[in-house]
């Protein structure tokens, strides 16, 4: 795709690695409610070769300028530091069946939680929009913890 992007004149980029896959609450179930350190083990291998990648993937095409949003240091902030961004749920789905909201998707007879602002996860795999909405701060205006090599709002700058 961002080949046939760069054919058609496609130049600037923001591109996403994955997050800690193994904290979603759907993989928690399978380690008592705690994240599953093999999953987030192969999701540190995929952001390390995407960014190989794209790094390769600039050098050898003429004008290409992106913007790497790392998605795994930020939900890990999220995660390990909860009240520092007004969430007080971060190992169960807002909105999901049984334990930990994770057991059956988001459908018309699922549970909700009350405020979905208190929770990190929407459902098995999906943050909240509270969530989201911290990620796109980071992602426009982050700092090189989270941004490389440089954030959105330079790119769309440059």
């Amino acid at each position: 795709m961002p080949l046939r992007l760069y054919d058609n004149g496609g130049r600037k980029f923001e591109i996403a690695g994955v997050g800690l896959l193994g904290c979603c609450p759907v993989f928690r179930l399978k380690n008592k409610t705690e994240c599953v350190v093999e999953v987030n083990y192969w999701s540190v291998q995929y952001n390390k070769g995407l960014q190989s990648m794209l790094k390769e993937w600039q050098s050898e095409n003429e004008g290409i300028i992106y913007s790497y949003f790392d998605t795994y240091s930020a939900m890990s902030s999220l995660i390990q530091s909860p009240a520092s961004y007004g969430f007080t749920e971060v190992k169960g789905a807002c909105c999901g069946l049984g334990e930990l909201n994770a057991r059956a998707p988001c459908l018309p007879v699922s549970n909700l939680c009350p405020n979905r602002q208190d929770h990190v996860f929407w459902d098995q795999f999906h943050p909240t929009e509270a969530a989201s909405r911290i990620f796109v701060d980071k992602i426009f205006d982050g700092s090189s913890t989270y941004t490389s090599p440089i954030n959105m709002r330079q790119l769309v700058a440059a």
